[in-house]
């Protein structure tokens, strides 16, 4: 078994040849760090928008009070769900174990801003103030005040200037707008966060919903919200309610029907894979680019590695070389590329209202892909040792 403290010992006492080659040549290390910043950046960019993509448009369904969902079969996603009988919550009802089966009404409105008088689209939801839609404590304290004709509860996590209006609901003064022909108060104010599809959002009563959708049906609902005891079997109580139903709706519990979401985001629209492609190119971009300066070092350091073989070092030590570098250039074009993605991050997020973060897997696992990246640029370099013949010298 190898120890521990003569490995480190060895690594102590190697000379850092790798390193004294980079910086032999301070303009050929700055261009591959530069190189690897930004492949890293586009890395971390991609990977950042596709999450702000799959979180943004799963922040409601994640956040449904329910442990069975109820959808029309043609539903797509959460901004495309077409509507369903009202009835088969009713139906749902007759199921043994099942509590309640509330509907929740889902559209897109025009809405003039309060603040610059601008229209935009805002997504809506209308609830039954009796019974909570949705995990949300700070909607779920202001259920009463929805209750009051012609009001809703404004997201202030919005896309676009609001600051001067949320200030006022904060005061108490009343801020009034229009949606469609009416004037509504905003009368209270949530925080979840714009989405790719949406500016913002606005919670309101299923009667008010109604009202601003004067041709919308009150039978037509989005979104099914159904509740069984505590001590059912969810998955019998799901079974015997898909086999209550008719085939024009489907049963789907609460963690399922994020899933829905999700593979709809990942399988059918085109955005997904974007960004997915644009992490390939942003690691091919760097593999090219590392390629080219340890490629372009090993073809000047040739000789060098011919005098070494022919001193009696073997292939593996000279390989260690062009390794060395690698990993050196990984950690160096990393760091740079995970601040500058970090303000990239933030600013994003000030400006589009979508949730950009950074986690902690995320910086550990494009630092892989960078080792990888280096790696594979590395071993595809080492190749042209294979050229080092010791005859060369003479």
């Amino acid at each position: 078994m190898l120890n521990p403290l003569k490995l480190f010992k060895v690594l102590e006492d190697r000379t850092p040849l790798g390193l004294l080659q980079l910086k032999h040549d301070p303009l050929r290390l700055l261009t591959a760090i530069a190189g690897i910043t930004f492949a890293d950046i586009l890395i971390f960019m991609q990977l950042g928008f596709a999450d702000a993509l799959y979180k943004s448009n799963t922040q409601y369904p994640r956040a449904l009070q329910a442990d069975l969902v109820l959808i029309s079969t043609q539903a797509k996603n959460f901004g495309q769900l077409q509507s369903f009988a009202r009835r088969r919550l009713y139906q749902a009802l007759d199921v043994p174990g099942v509590v309640s089966a509330d509907p929740l009404y889902l559209g897109s409105v025009e809405w003039r801003n309060p603040q610059t008088r601008r229209r935009t689209s805002m997504l809506i939801l209308g609830q039954d103030p009796a019974r909570p839609a949705f995990n949300l404590p700070v909607v779920n304290q202001q259920l009463d005040v929805i209750r009051q004709p012609d009001t809703v509860l404004f997201d202030q996590a919005s896309r676009g200037d609001y600051d001067q209006m949320i200030a006022r609901v904060r005061r108490g003064e009343p801020v009034t707008t229009e949606i469609g022909l009416r004037t509504v108060e905003i009368a209270g104010l949530f925080e979840v966060g714009a989405s790719f599809a949406d500016d913002g959002a606005l919670i309101t009563s299923d009667q008010n919903f109604l009202r601003l959708f004067p041709r919308r049906d009150a039978v037509a609902v989005s979104l099914g919200l159904i509740r069984v005891v505590p001590e059912a079997d969810l998955e019998q109580v799901q079974q015997a309610v898909t086999a209550r139903l008719p085939d024009d709706v489907q049963v789907l519990t609460s963690e399922g029907y994020v899933d829905f979401e999700l593979n709809d985001i990942q399988s059918e629209s085109p955005i997904g894979f974007v960004f997915g492609l644009g992490s390939a190119m942003g690691f091919i971009v760097g593999v090219v680019i590392v390629y080219q300066v340890l490629s372009t070092d090993v073809n000047s350091h040739l000789a060098e590695y011919a005098t070494f073989r022919a001193m009696g070092y073997r292939n593996a030590y000279l390989l260690g070389i062009v390794v060395e570098e690698a990993i050196i250039l990984s950690i160096l074009g990393f760091v740079p590329g995970l601040v500058i993605a970090v303000g990239a991050y933030q600013l994003t997020a000030a400006v589009t209202a979508l949730p950009l973060m950074m986690p902690v897997s995320r910086a550990v696992f494009v630092l892989l892909i960078t080792f990888v990246m280096c790696g594979a640029s590395g071993a595809i370099a080492t190749r042209r040792l294979q050229a080092a013949d010791p005859a060369d010298i003479f």
